[in-house]
């Protein structure tokens, strides 16, 4: 019960990152920080992430999963940089927090 609560509070720091950054006009993305970015990319990827096991079913192991949710994150902060625009050094941050948080959210989910 109490890691029910955890992940819906997680998924929901996720989500309220992920319309923050949607809702954000083009011209104001420079106030958009790398951890906003990052949470609306594993926003993103938990989302794809679940669209991809009810397709083809979950992952037989731990580390197949952990590596499509980085690659979930990775696309989709990729889609969102190209939308909202960040500087090469930020990307990275975001990329480094967006794999991170997606795979802290597998951790609890599936512990």
């Amino acid at each position: 019960m109490l890691i029910d609560v955890y992940l819906r509070g997680l998924f929901s720091r996720f989500s309220e990152q992920y319309e923050q950054v949607q809702n954000t006009p083009h011209e104001h993305k420079g106030h958009l920080s790398h951890e906003i970015i990052a949470g609306a990319a594993s926003f993103e990827a938990v989302k794809a992430y679940n669209e991809h096991c009810e397709r083809n079913g979950k992952p037989v192991d731990h580390a197949t999963a952990k590596a499509l949710l980085a690659g979930f994150a990775g696309a989709a902060l990729d889609k969102l940089i190209e939308t909202k625009g960040l500087d090469f050094i930020d990307k990275q941050k975001a990329k480094h927090e967006a794999e991170s948080q997606a795979k802290e959210y597998y951790e609890v989910e599936h512990s």
